[in-house]
């Protein structure tokens, strides 16, 4: 089994030590350097969530909702990008922050009665490396006020699930500690086979409905669970046309990585953590960044050996 390392608090782990290397002083729910009265009550009444989440992991959450205050929708407006591009609505950050108090109470109101709306992703697309595009979703600066609110509620609770070799797109984590661990990895364990695995159009293609199954194992709050389906299906707009998506969350939407960090989890990360424990010859090092995973094994040259990476290989590249 691959050491894993626990964050410093109180002793418990707020999820799965990072992967294969030594902890930093840092953890999942690190504070603000700066913390506002504001932050601060907030952090404080998320508390009792996490705790929840971190003391019984079968339990699912019905009231969820009461937690997005205004003080939370404010915190979550300056969390958001001053200069990103406006959505269909074609409001920015600073069209916003004019009469911002009285928005955020309307805003507020709107979501708590059941009368707050999501607008279609006005969709652009950007050019990749190989010379194909990637299809981007820009919400609207309301869409991501809400969204971001919500993303810092369910991280309550998902960072206290998510398994220690995801790092892509969680609170404290990133590409630098991802790379960390493979380099830890390769210098440090006796590392023969390395295999990388990319899931092909992964945001575009992962199924709703899955995706609302699986955040079901964790809230039960209707309330929330219509949030995020009102997001799946508002539809894009593209060249002032609305369309459809059957399929997919948008790339560049604020609730996307972390909803695809929860689909991922249960049809990936789980998986994959039973598997090395259970079937796997050796110790078997995973390091996982959003849709992108790399598996790290010492493997002999025996065919049994062989075959059980090729077997994964070809059901785990997409």
């Amino acid at each position: 089994m691959v050491p894993v390392n626990r964050p410093n608090k109180d002793g418990e782990p707020s999820a799965e030590g990072e992967e294969g290397r030594p902890m930093i002083k840092e953890n999942a729910n690190q504070p603000h350097t700066s913390s506002t009265q504001s932050e601060t009550s907030v952090s404080q009444r998320l508390e009792g969530v996490r705790k929840a989440a971190r003391e019984n992991k079968e339990t699912k959450f019905t009231a969820l909702l009461h937690h997005m205050t205004v003080d939370l929708l404010r915190e979550s407006f300056y969390a958001l990008k001053r200069k990103a591009a406006p959505g269909v609505d074609g409001v920015t950050w600073q069209d916003y922050e004019a009469g911002l108090e009285d928005r955020l109470v309307d805003l507020h109101g709107r979501v708590h009665r059941g009368a707050y709306r999501a607008q279609p992703s006005r969709r652009v697309f950007i050019p990749k490396s190989d010379g194909r595009q990637r299809p981007l979703g820009i919400t609207a600066l309301e869409d991501k006020i809400v969204q971001q609110a919500t993303v810092t509620i369910l991280n309550q609770i998902y960072e206290e699930d998510f398994l220690g070799f995801s790092y892509g797109f969680r609170p404290g984590r990133g590409q630098h500690k991802a790379l960390d661990a493979l380099a830890f990895a390769i210098q440090r364990k006796q590392v023969n086979y390395i295999l990388d695995a990319d899931i092909k159009g992964f945001f575009d293609n992962l199924s709703k409905s899955w995706l609302v199954k699986f955040v079901e194992h964790r809230v039960a709050d209707r309330r929330i669970l219509r949030l995020i389906q009102k997001w799946l299906n508002a539809g894009v707009m593209e060249d002032g046309k609305w369309s459809n998506t059957e399929i997919g969350t948008p790339q560049g939407a604020v609730a996307s990585p972390l909803l695809a960090n929860i689909y991922l989890h249960y049809v990936f990360d789980l998986w994959v953590h039973a598997w090395r424990q259970q079937r796997a010859l050796g110790e078997v090092i995973v390091v996982r960044y959003a849709d992108d995973a790399v598996l790290l094994t010492r493997c002999s040259a025996s065919n049994t050996k062989r075959t059980q990476i090729a077997s994964w290989g070809t059901s785990g590249s997409g």
